[in-house]
């Protein structure tokens, strides 16, 4: 029950982080989306890359298949627009007063 119990409580952690980066204001927005398993980066997309991009072996297909999907690319590539740039304008008031 050892080996049963060790493999029970493991944990194995898949996560995707989006970010938005606001340089000088609204002025110049990024967005970036990580895909991250058990704390390494394999994969990214950067709107000023404009694609997806791998960085394990694990990494690859995926990054492959994103990039070959028209649909998938079209979303994170206005994601800036759709996302960054809604939630400047929604928390500007809020931040810049205080």
């Amino acid at each position: 029950t050892s080996g049963l119990s060790a493999a029970v409580t493991a944990v194995f952690q898949n996560m995707q982080k989006a970010e938005c980066h606001f340089i000088n204001g609204a002025e110049k927005m990024r967005y970036v989306q990580r895909y991250i398993y058990n704390s390494q980066q394999y994969m990214m997309f950067d709107s000023d890359v404009g694609h997806f991009v791998e960085f394990t072996r694990y990494g690859e297909g995926f990054a492959r298949y994103a990039n070959s999907v028209p649909a998938t690319l079209e979303y994170v590539r206005t994601a800036v627009d759709t996302i960054c740039r809604v939630s400047y304008e929604v928390s500007s008031p809020f931040l810049t007063e205080r």
